[in-house]
């Protein structure tokens, strides 16, 4: 129940009922300075349990974070630290509120968990007006948080709160098919893994078999311990859900915001190493967001660290200062791109007035199915390659680099596929080695040994919107099936997410198109506790579900058919 005290400087609100539209309570924790007043507030709301703590829910990734960054832990007693949410020590005493709720169904939140459902935007929502209202409150809310805190403020901000004041989305997807759930329409099974790990651990009814808080002794998951039976029947079927809705339907459709909606202020920060989450939607939603005032931020690292560094809360603070507090701190005139760009040894940041950059060279590089090359010049002559899905697929690579390359932003690929069976899965890896033929990988948002960029198509969902698709960026509907006929080309663009490498003189770009993920290498010994695999190099983002890829079909040999210069990838190199 709901229980205050005073602590670490300070007022500290212990599950705070918020009662919503339908009669469910939510609860709440609320931060706030111990001078009387009224403030902004930074709220957020989601499933891993506010009074789970990071050390004690994540540790292999807190330990890991801390170890590298030691700016993190420091300044704060780090008691109240939680996963994917701000440290309320290091804001409140910057002179705002910070509000954790527990979304429906988690935590001490009784009720159903149905992830990214109206009927949880709706609570999002409420929880927003709920906490405008408050006497503590200036009126003005602001949202912030990773991964699904995220995720889901392009929703409820496409919904309008009229108190609604500014949102930083640091890393989160927003279109729920092509980003999440379906990559180029190959499901990912990392959903059904992270419902397992990461939510049903916490769900509500968990109560004494549930973890406790290390702040206040509370059992996290609500006081209630409820029978097995009676939890599966309080949550959704997540994983078979994502599996019975393979095109873009109602339920996708739901889930999904519309993005011209969406008027309030934004920051988004993404990932250059979030292939399979965390970047392709917040560069979209930065692009289709109909705000008026919008910056884009893309970074390094793993996929919670710049959240918590020096860095990343000195952005979020003069971001939130200028549009919740009104202070003149010079964030209205930053330019509206922000990238870190990558090269083999660091990061080198940079402001840009646009996205794409738009002194970007579209440069076609053309693959060869004679001698397996890549190069700017085109072949003259056709070829054919085979390849079995099972297997490492084909690799083209460029003679070594004359000069210094920055390639930075999104690309595409052109090809002409045939299959043994009616469909086909493509795996584009853009890859970099060294003089010596080594592969030079990155520290992505979860996985050490990231390549530099992927895309995924399965070959039925080819069929583009001639309305939406560039020549840098194809936008495939996923509205309907196209089946192959055995043996017969078809004509494929891929999608590959964007990217940031300056290639050195003497290194070499590459190319492969396979049948399955990529892998840096068969083992790694790399793990994180949280996932259930292996990193080996495409972290938890796994497209390996045999009900989705049965055997025979995309097990079956594929064909790369090769015209005159029609093969190629399309990369944005800055001149």
């Amino acid at each position: 129940m709901q229980r205050s005290q005073v602590a670490d400087n300070m007022n500290i609100d212990w599950d705070v009922p918020i009662e919503t539209s339908d009669g469910t309570v939510l609860r709440a924790d609320v931060f706030r300075p111990t001078k009387e007043g009224s403030y902004p507030v930074l709220l957020s709301y989601g499933p891993y349990a506010k009074g789970l703590a990071f050390q004690d829910g994540y540790p292999s990734a807190w330990n890991k974070m801390v170890a590298g960054h030691p700016d993190v832990p420091h300044g704060s007693t780090n008691k109240y630290q939680s996963w994917e949410v701000v440290d309320p020590e290091k804001w409140v005493r910057e002179g705002y509120v910070v509000v954790r709720v527990d979304s429906r169904g988690c935590g001490r939140s009784p009720g159903y968990v149905d992830h990214f459902s109206p009927r949880e935007t709706q609570d999002y929502y409420e929880s927003i007006e709920w906490a405008a209202v408050q006497p503590w409150s200036t009126g003005k809310v602001g949202l912030n948080g990773v991964s699904y805190f995220g995720m889901n403020q392009w929703l409820v901000a496409a919904c309008k709160p009229p108190h609604l004041a500014a949102m930083c989305v640091w890393e989160g997807s927003s279109d729920w098919y092509r980003d999440a759930t379906h990559h180029g329409g190959i499901v990912s099974t990392f959903w059904a893994n992270w419902y397992d790990i990461q939510v049903k651990s916490v769900q509500n009814g968990l109560g004494l078999r549930g973890p406790k808080s290390r702040v206040t002794g509370d059992l996290v998951c609500g006081p209630a311990t409820m029978p097995d039976a009676q939890l599966q029947a309080n949550r959704s079927d997540f994983g078979d859900d994502i599996l019975a809705h393979p095109l873009i339907d109602e339920w996708h459709r739901e889930r999904t915001p519309a993005w011209e909606q969406i008027e309030v202020p934004l920051l988004s920060a993404a990932n250059w190493g979030g292939q399979g989450l965390h970047l392709r939607g917040n560069v979209e939603g930065y692009l289709k967001a109909g705000s008026r005032q919008k910056w884009l931020e893309v970074h390094g690292d793993e996929h919670w660290t710049h959240f918590y560094t020096d860095y990343g809360i000195a952005l979020q603070k003069q971001f939130f200062g200028h549009f919740l507090k009104g202070e003149k701190n010079g964030w209205d005139e930053r330019p509206p791109v922000l990238l870190q760009v990558r090269g083999v040894d660091g990061f080198t940041q940079r402001e840009e007035l646009q996205w794409p950059i738009e002194r970007t060279v579209w440069t076609k590089f053309y693959l060869n199915g004679q001698d397996g090359s890549l190069s700017t010049e085109p072949p003259t002559e056709d070829a054919q390659i085979t390849y079995t899905p099972d297997g490492d697929g084909v690799t083209f690579v460029s003679a070594p680099l004359e000069r210094s390359t920055e390639i930075t932003g999104p690309s595409a690929c052109s090809l002409k596929v045939s299959s043994a069976s009616a469909d086909a899965d493509l795996f584009l890896v853009l890859r970099v080695f060294t003089p010596d033929f080594r592969e030079v990988t990155f520290q992505g948002a979860i996985d050490p040994h990231t390549p530099i960029g992927q895309g995924w198509l399965r070959a039925s969902h080819r069929k583009e919107d001639p309305n939406l698709s560039l020549p840098w960026r194809p936008h495939h509907t996923h509205d309907e099936k196209q089946p192959m006929d055995p043996g017969a080309p078809v004509d494929l663009r891929v999608e590959i997410l964007p990217t940031s490498i300056v290639v050195p003189a003497g290194y070499r770009i590459a190319l492969t198109v396979r049948g399955r993920d990529y892998e840096f290498a068969k083992q790694t010994g790399e793990r994180l506790g949280h996932f259930k695999n292996e990193l080996r190099g495409c972290g938890p983002f796994l497209h390996d579900d045999p009900r989705d890829r049965p055997p025979e079909v995309f097990g079956a040999p594929v064909t790369l058919h090769f015209k005159a210069g029609q093969a190629h990838v399309l990369l944005p190199v800055i001149s």
